[in-house]
């Protein structure tokens, strides 16, 4: 279903002017405090209430060999791949001629491959934007809408008309969507916050810069549809080019290439060939479809940017997230709070999952959790060791509360269990609420990608709850054992 490359995103976007030596910091101090906060609504909805007047359905050929010609005339070199439609992924790069593995393709110049230096069709409204020390992910989104809206005077036209007119993205999930089909997963929290990224940045250019310019960046074009459409795009194409000094970009025909778990091969500028390229990582016959991967991301992750869900054990990336609480009603709640925030936690955190087992910030956060008053000169301890930030010793044992610590873990996800199962059992019998054949498609593809992801999450909480049990087993059995060998010594010196 994705579309995409090895993405450079996370969930939090830049909304403020940032001064590049100041690694992300806000310099408009008047908006640093005042986060807008959203929900998802018809207003919101871009599939909803406003038809995107460019781009093409996800599947679309016609316009995807327009693009190729293009790239051929404006100088990529003959390729051996072509753009096809795919059982994975709707389209994507199909070998053409026998490819061996470690072999170098596409070779794009980077003339063709669009960057927050990439020229404006409109100079103006780019230099309002880069005099206000846009950040690149704003800068980029504004700058696709812009040439999207030029048509056939942007030198882009050609790539914007091989772009989905609605890109898979949980941007497009309405909060009643959320609510119903990811109860279960906590990659819905991601999910909103991410919403709320995405709206706040709008809303902050369209305070400091859209409204004071409207002849430059006119509501009917530049509005939180049209957003929610170009940061679709980037969350799902955008990449990093290492070799370039990290710099972002949108790489035409590259972001056409799928996602494999199975591949580890990505994106890089290639300073021999002056090109981006990737060096395929096995060999593909004529017919095959090529693969580049997209990062190790879990099936959540993958779904939150690129709109699709692997099979169930086919993401050996793949994790499940736990949260853990302080009680307010610990007699230490007060001095264990203050000595999470000292590290930068809050009294609630999650924790990934994943097949193999868990971090051991997790077990450190449960230490803590349950450890007694007369532990409190431990307390710091624990919590440095539960951030991943922490340069101190991750592996800190208190054998007098581990078994208490693992009832902790083990608690927590056994009641995850029971929402996912909940949600899995009902799930089929949830109403549908829509009419028109195409509502009811998209319903049931929103329910499909739901019954994956909660499948696959809830797999990884079973094999935790697994090892938990058996630990617990295995402690309370030694501890049984060594209190009747202790009973027996008793009996034999009476």
């Amino acid at each position: 279903m994705a579309e995409a490359s090895k993405i450079l995103c996370t969930s939090l976007i830049p909304r403020f002017p940032q001064n590049p030596s100041q690694n992300h910091r806000p310099s408009c101090p008047s908006l640093i405090y005042r986060p807008i906060h959203i929900r998802c609504s018809a207003s919101t909805r871009v599939a909803v209430n406003r038809i995107i007047p460019w781009g093409c359905e996800i599947d679309s050929l016609e316009n995807a060999s327009a693009l190729e010609r293009w790239l051929s005339e404006s100088g990529l070199p003959p390729q051996k791949m072509a753009i096809e439609k795919v059982e994975v992924g709707e389209r994507g790069l199909v070998a053409l001629k026998n490819i061996r593995k470690g072999e170098k393709l596409l070779f794009v110049p980077p003339p063709l491959v669009i960057t927050a230096d990439s020229e404006w069709t409109c100079p103006e409204a780019g230099a309002v934007l880069k005099g206000n020390s846009v950040p690149d992910w704003p800068l980029l989104a504004t700058y696709l809408i812009s040439e999207a809206n030029a048509r056939d005077s942007s030198r882009w036209k050609n790539y914007i008309s091989a772009l989905p007119r609605q890109p898979y993205s949980l941007l497009y999930w309405s909060q009643s969507e959320l609510d119903m089909y990811l109860v279960a997963s906590q990659i819905k929290e991601r999910a909103i916050q991410r919403i709320t990224d995405v709206t706040g940045t709008f809303k902050d250019l369209q305070l400091r810069i859209f409204s004071k310019y409207p002849n430059l960046f006119p509501e009917e074009v530049f509005n939180i549809d049209t957003f929610k459409w170009s940061f679709g795009i980037l969350f799902s194409r955008l990449v990093r080019l290492p070799s370039m000094g990290e710099k972002v970009a949108l790489v035409p025909l590259a972001d056409m290439l799928n996602h494999s778990s199975e591949v580890e091969t990505f994106l890089d500028y290639d300073k021999a060939s002056e090109g981006i390229v990737f060096t395929t990582d096995r060999s593909y016959q004529p017919g095959e479809q090529v693969f580049i991967s997209y990062g190790k991301k879990s099936s959540g992750e993958l779904l939150l940017s690129y709109g699709f869900v692997p099979k169930e054990g086919a993401n050996p990336n793949d994790s499940a997230e736990l949260v853990l609480s302080l009680k307010k009603s610990d007699k230490c709640y007060r001095e264990k709070r203050e000595a999470l925030l000292k590290h930068g936690l809050s009294t609630s955190q999650r924790f990934p999952l994943h097949i193999t087992g868990w971090p051991l910030e997790l077990m450190a956060f449960a230490y803590l959790v349950v450890s007694p008053p007369d532990m409190g000169r431990y307390f710091g301890e624990m919590a440095a060791a539960s951030s991943n930030k922490s340069t101190s010793k991750k592996d800190c044992r208190y054998p007098e509360i581990e078994e208490q610590a693992l009832q902790c873990i083990l608690d927590c996800c056994e009641a995850s269990i029971s929402k996912y199962t909940k949600f899995l059992d009902e799930v089929g019998y949830l109403d549908l609420g829509v009419t028109s054949p195409k509502q009811v498609n998209r319903k049931l593809l929103l329910r499909q990608l739901a019954i994956d992801l909660c499948t696959s999450e809830r797999r990884i909480l079973f094999r935790s709850q697994y090892i938990l049990r058996r630990r617990l087993r295995d402690m309370r059995t030694g501890e049984l054992r060594a209190l009747k060998i202790l009973d027996g010594f008793r009996k034999l010196f009476k």
